[in-house]
C-alpha cells in the first residue's frame, strides 16, 4: 500500500512542478497564477486539459505545442520529474506510511510541501531574472508562521521564542527595505537574501541553514571558476565585472536547502 501512496505523492509532485513553471513565468510579469488558464507563450492559445497532464503531455506531443508546433523547452519536463522525485524523497525522509499516520508528521509534511513550493518558485525566478519576488517570500512566511502557531497551541513547543525573534528580525528588515533602503538602493537583493535566510532558519533550523550556506558558497565558487575557465578558453580579454545580482544566490540556496533538509530528516528518522 505504501507503494501506491508514494506513487500518488510523485503524481502530486509532478502537478506542482507544472504549476512551478507557470508561476515562474507569470509572477515576474505580474500575471494571475490561479484563475487564468494556461496558454502557449508563443501562440497564446489556451491549453486544454490534455495539453497539461504532467510528463505525459510533453511526451505524447513530442515536446511541441499542439497548436503552433513550437518546441517546448525540455526544462518543463525535467522540472516536473524533479518535483515528483523531491516530493517522494521528502515523504520518505519522515517515514510517511499509510499504516502509521501521525498528526504531527502529517502537519510537517503538509507545511513542508508548501515550504518546498516556495523555494522552488523563488529558485526558478532567481535563475531566470536574478531577483527574489517578495510576494513569494511572504507566502513562505505565512506558511511557517501557521506552522509555528500549530506547534505552540497543539504540541506545546517550548522553543516558541526563537520563532518570534526571527519573525521580528524579518519584520524589521522588511520595514527598513520599504521605508529607507529602497530609496537608497536600486536593488534590494541583499535584503531579500537575508529574508530568505530567516525563512530557512525558522523552518529547517540553524544547522541545516549553516550547511545550506556552505554548499551555496561551494556552488558559487564552482560557477565562478567555470566562468573564468570559459573566458580563458574563448580567449576573452575583457573582464566580466559581475555583482551579486548576476549570480543566482537564492537559486543555489533554495536547491541546497531542500536537499540538505531531506538528508537531515533521513538522518533523524532512520538513525
Amino acid at each position: 500500500m505504501d507503494y501506491i501512496l508514494y506513487l500518488l505523492i510523485f503524481c502530486i509532485g509532478t502537478v506542482f512542478g507544472s504549476f512551478f513553471t507557470l508561476a515562474v513565468y507569470r509572477i515576474p510579469l505580474r500575471q494571475d497564477i490561479t484563475h487564468t488558464r494556461s496558454y502557449c507563450p508563443h501562440c497564446n492559445h489556451k491549453l486544454s486539459f490534455w495539453d497539461m497532464i504532467p510528463i505525459f503531455s510533453y511526451v505524447f506531443l513530442g515536446g511541441k505545442c499542439r497548436y503552433c508546433k513550437e518546441k517546448i523547452r525540455p526544462r518543463y519536463l525535467l522540472l516536473e520529474v524533479f518535483s515528483g522525485i523531491v516530493f517522494v524523497l521528502f515523504a520518505l525522509s519522515v517515514k510517511l506510511s499509510i499504516f502509521s499516520f501521525n498528526t504531527s508528521v502529517l502537519m510537517y509534511v503538509g507545511i513542508g510541501i508548501l515550504y518546498i513550493t516556495t523555494l522552488f518558485i523563488i529558485a526558478g525566478i532567481d535563475k531566470e531574472k536574478f531577483k527574489v519576488e517578495k510576494p513569494v517570500l511572504l507566502f513562505g512566511f505565512i506558511c511557517v508562521t501557521a506552522y509555528m502557531i500549530y506547534l505552540y497551541i497543539v504540541e506545546g513547543n517550548p522553543s516558541m521564542y526563537r520563532y518570534v525573534i526571527y519573525l521580528i528580525i524579518a519584520c524589521i528588515l522588511t520595514i527598513l527595505d520599504t521605508v529607507y533602503l529602497r530609496k537608497k538602493l536600486k536593488n534590494s537583493y541583499v535584503i531579500d537574501i537575508l529574508l530568505l535566510s530567516i525563512l530557512m532558519i525558522i523552518f529547517s533550523y540553524e544547522l541545516v541553514y549553516i550547511c545550506t550556506v556552505i554548499v551555496t558558497l561551494i556552488a558559487i565558487a564552482l560557477q565562478l571558476i567555470l566562468h573564468k575557465l570559459d573566458n580563458i578558453k574563448s580567449k576573452c580579454i575583457k573582464v566580466d565585472k559581475t555583482n551579486n545580482s548576476e549570480i543566482p544566490i537564492a537559486f543555489y540556496m533554495c536547491v541546497a536547502n531542500i536537499l540538505i533538509m531531506i538528508a537531515s530528516n533521513m538522518y533523524i528518522f532512520y538513525l
